[in-house]
Formats: C-alpha cells, structure tokens, sequence
C-alpha cells in the first residue's frame, strides 16, 4: 500500500474538481490532549494499576484490561477499531513509525487549535490566554464562499474558542464553554441543555462537560443542517491534568460513544447521508512516561505526538496505516479544504495540504 500511494503521489494531477466529488459537507471533531498510545494501544499498564492515578483497579481493569493491545484497545475504543478501522483510516501509531505530529514549539491548546484551524503554526502564540486569534482560519474561510455561506457552525467545550475561531471580523456561529444556545426555536433536548448549564455547579469552570457539547452539536446539526461543523471535545485533558486517569479513560470511551453515535446520525438523515466526512484529531499529545503522562508542553517529551482518523465516502478504508511516515498537524486546514474541492487562502502563510492523505483517498483511487 506504501508503494501504492507514492505512485499516485508521483502520476496523479490532483485537481480541486476532483476532490470535491464524493465530499459534500465534513464534520472536524477534536478531542484535547488525548494521547496516541491509549488509542492504539488501550490502557496504559503503568499507570493504570497506581493507585496514585487510579482509584478503583479492580474496576478499571474489569473495564479496560486485557492481555494483548488488540484487546485493550477495542474495550477502550470498541467503534474505533471495530469500524473507523475498517470502514476508514488511522494515522499516528508510532509503534510503526506512523507519526503525526504538532509543528508549533508550545504544545499547548491554543498553539495546537491555532495551527490545525489556520495551518500557520505562529510562534507568536504561545500560552492559553483569552486574547482574539487575528488569523484567518479554514472554518470562517468557507462561510465566505457562496457554497458554504451560513453553513458552518462550531461547538466546544473549552470556552476559548470563541477567542480562537473567531477572533477575526469574520464570524460564525459558535458555542462553547458554559454558554446556553439560544435560536428563536429550541427542541426539547436544547431546553433540557440549557437548564442543565444553568444549575451546574461547573459552570464557572473554562471547560464544560463534553456530553453537554455533544448534546447542542448534534441538534444543532440535525436541525440546521451546516455543511461544515466543528465540534471540540475537552475533558480528557481536563480529567489528565487532575491526574484522574481512570477518568479520562471513562471520557475516551465516552468520545467513541460520541462518535458512534454522530456517525449513526450522518447515516440516518438524507442531507448527510453518503456524502459526509468525519475527520478527527487532537490538538497536542501529553508526557510518554508514567509520572508526566498528566502534563505537556515544550519541555514534556511526548507533547508533540499527536494522531488523526478519518471516515466517510472520499476515504479509502486502509484501516490502521502502518508504514513510516511524517505528518503535521499543520497540513489539515487545507488538506480538509481540498477534500471540499476549495482553496484555503489567508493574509498569512498556510501550509500545503498532507499529499499523503489526498493520495489516499477513493477519488485518486478511481
């Protein structure tokens, strides 16, 4: 397959046209600070049976642990590996010399969301401050064009998006942190939401509860149909600073519930069905040993590994890749903007699009 995919690279004249044929609306989920080694290997032995990170083993191994990594991981991850792995694409093992990484030096969220949505690693961002991002990013970039004008929509845990994605002039809808979504008609489920947001105790917190998020995404995404939407998941790396693993163990096995379900929904509903994308990624890795697992950033070994996945009818099922390769968090704006048949243009630099993932795609393949 390796071989396969450097001819197309070397013989395919990769048009825009082309990319756009099978791929009519994507939806661009992240999940912060997830580490490559749960997601392909499942628990960590290390850490899961220390008590300092684990307050109940018995449970957690009765839940996540198994004698061999194939197994580990489909308890931890059971639709990942039982049908993005075969229906779809993995990138990011490292156990194979399959790397995804970060470009930006910091390893932090902000960096990390800044560089995947603009595809400019700036080093001027650093730290996790609520100040506007004043660069372009691929999600405001669309709702400029007359295909998507209106069309793109973004949901997030962490109440720093609404610095990040839409630190410009340029806006689109948005909603992140504590904040109830309001529209001149909410379903019930919005309601009920929305009441749950207000009596929480967490509200003051910058991040909320992912299935709060995941709940508003998806009627949302039921009701007005966007044709790009990006839904950002926050508490495994909340619950991994506290040092919770069982906790973000619980959460990552939760994402892939989300998961499920959100592609159950694109293959339920006429708009979506059969000409939608799912692309998935993290925005920054966390500590590869078992006492800095918890942290990342520039000094943090590990901090910079991070992975992505991919599902929907312009992907070829190629499964977990195994051959060697470099990718960077940098190339997915205008990769995900090539799958759309655009452009991606800005006032700032912008990184080429990862060839290896236009390669592998079924329209190349045609």
């Amino acid at each position: 397959m390796k071989y396969l995919l450097v001819i197309l690279l070397l013989t395919t004249k990769i048009s825009f046209s082309q990319q756009a044929t099978n791929c009519e609306n994507i939806f661009i989920i992240t999940t912060d600070g997830f580490r490559w080694q749960e997601l392909f290997n499942g628990a960590d032995s290390a850490i899961l049976f220390n008590t300092q990170y684990v307050k109940d083993t018995a449970t957690l191994q009765y839940l996540y642990w198994a004698p061999t990594t194939e197994e580990r991981r489909k308890k931890l991850m059971p639709f990942t590996w039982n049908f993005i792995a075969l229906k779809g694409q993995m990138w990011g093992n490292r156990n194979y010399d399959n790397c995804v990484s970060v470009a930006n030096f910091y390893r932090m969220s902000y960096a990390g969301y800044n560089e995947f949505l603009t595809g400019y690693p700036d080093i001027r961002i650093a730290f996790n401050q609520p100040k506007n991002n004043q660069h372009s990013n691929i999600l405001t970039y669309l709702n400029t064009l007359s295909a998507y004008k209106n069309s793109v929509a973004l949901f997030a845990s962490w109440k720093l998006f609404s610095y990040i994605a839409n630190g410009t002039k340029n806006k689109i809808p948005l909603n992140c942190g504590y904040t109830p979504e309001q529209d001149d008609f909410l379903t019930a489920t919005e309601q009920l939401t929305n009441s749950i947001q207000e009596n929480s105790m967490y509200k003051k917190l910058p991040t909320r509860a992912d299935l709060i998020t995941f709940n508003l995404a998806t009627e949302y995404a039921i009701k007005k149909h966007p044709r790009v939407m990006y839904i950002g998941f926050g508490q495994t790396d909340e619950f991994a600073h506290h040092g919770e693993y069982d906790k973000y163990l619980n959460q990552a096995n939760l994402f892939d519930k989300f998961l499920a379900e959100l592609w159950s929904m694109i293959q339920s509903d006429d708009f979506y069905k059969n000409k939608t994308t799912i692309f998935i990624t993290t925005d920054h890795g966390r500590g590869d040993k078992k006492n800095n697992w918890m942290r990342h950033g520039t000094f943090t070994p590990g901090s910079d590994e991070t992975w992505m996945m991919q599902l929907g009818p312009n992907i070829q099922p190629l499964g977990e890749v195994k051959y060697k390769v470099q990718l960077k968090n940098k190339t997915f704006a205008q990769t995900i903007a090539h799958y759309l048949g655009e452009n991606f243009t800005a006032e700032h630099p912008i990184s080429k699009p990862a060839n290896e993932l236009l390669a592998a795609t079924k329209i190349l393949g045609q």
